[in-house]
């Protein structure tokens, strides 16, 4: 257990209980109940924060996309939302589950597209993205398996909340700009990552393989995603990936055509956060534009249950 913390390159990450609430047995309706307050108020806190940047009240809001996958809330938890964030009781809703890691990558894509969709009947049109994972309620103290262990080294709890904008009128204060996304699942692979699940919970399912199947296996996908867009790979002048683990990291560094300091901000986000799932690369995007070092065409990139991969291009602009 010890090599498994020492080897994760993980530094420190934020939780949501202390740890003596996770060495104690809990069952499904602690553990969700647990989930429904916490996710709440971390996604308050975050879609306040991404409203005052964009500086724009909730009422402007025209639709919602909230992701998470590691807990289970009906109502939807978007819905607690709408009065505390001032959204209109109209407001579009779109709840995403099951994405994993990807979903920060195909939550961002799902959001772009509802916004060109309603810019396209309306004019004109903004979307909140709310992306929240508790991932270290996965950890339960009865379970000595592998997966079990290395989650408990790699998770840690985040939430993340963006702005859309698309149609007519100025983009005012946007900082990138979202062209599309691209998903892929591979065959027969739906015992690679995911949950099981479990009496007390849901169980970590990692594959050892996933590093080896993402320097053999993604390269050839990385194509077509491209090919999608009509580029060629030097088109682009970088990547935002989701760093899933140290391992993972290295696969990508070998696997992808960029240069090393492509991934740095992803490798600082999991030393400082560690694996907060589909949070952590819009955490990585967020940490990219706060320099704006980074110009032209940049892919993102993530992977999730399924097994899959999910990809989105972004367009910097000429900024750096």
């Amino acid at each position: 257990m010890t090599q498994a913390f020492s080897r994760a390159g993980i530094d420190q990450r934020a939780a949501c209980f202390p740890l003596e609430w996770y060495l104690e047995q809990r069952g499904w309706r602690d553990r969700m109940a647990a989930f429904e307050a916490q996710a709440q108020a971390l996604l308050l806190e975050a879609g306040r924060a991404a409203l005052a940047e964009a500086q724009i009240e909730g009422a402007n809001i025209d639709a919602v996309v909230c992701v998470s996958t590691t807990g289970v809330s009906t109502p939807s938890l978007d819905s607690y939302l709408i009065e505390p964030l001032g959204l209109r009781p109209d407001v579009s809703r779109t709840p995403i589950f099951g994405l994993g890691c990807a979903g920060g990558v195909n939550g961002l894509s799902r959001a772009s597209d509802l916004a060109r969709a309603l810019a396209a009947a309306q004019g004109a049109a903004t979307v909140l993205l709310l992306v929240v994972e508790l991932c270290t309620l996965t950890f339960r103290p009865q379970d000595d398996s592998k997966a079990n262990l290395i989650g408990a080294a790699l998770f840690g709890d985040g939430a993340a909340a963006m702005v859309l904008r698309s149609g007519d009128g100025p983009q005012e204060g946007a900082k990138a700009r979202q062209l599309g996304g691209y998903d892929h699942i591979f065959p027969a692979s739906h015992d690679i990552m995911g949950w099981t699940i479990e009496e007390d919970g849901f169980g970590v399912l990692f594959s050892r393989d996933i590093p080896k199947l993402v320097e053999n296996s993604l390269p050839p996908v990385f194509e077509r995603f491209l090919d999608r867009f009509g580029l060629a790979p030097g088109a682009l002048r970088g990547a935002i990936a989701h760093p899933g683990g140290a391992k993972v990291l290295e696969a990508y560094r070998r696997a992808l055509p960029f240069n090393a300091d492509t991934y740095a901000e992803s490798e600082d986000m999991l030393r400082r956060h560690g694996n907060t799932s589909a949070v952590t690369v819009l955490s990585v995007l967020k940490q990219v534009l706060a320099t704006g070092e980074r110009s032209g065409l940049q892919a993102m990139m993530a992977l999730g249950p399924g097994f899959s991969a999910g990809f989105g291009l972004l367009d910097f602009g000429d900024a750096a």
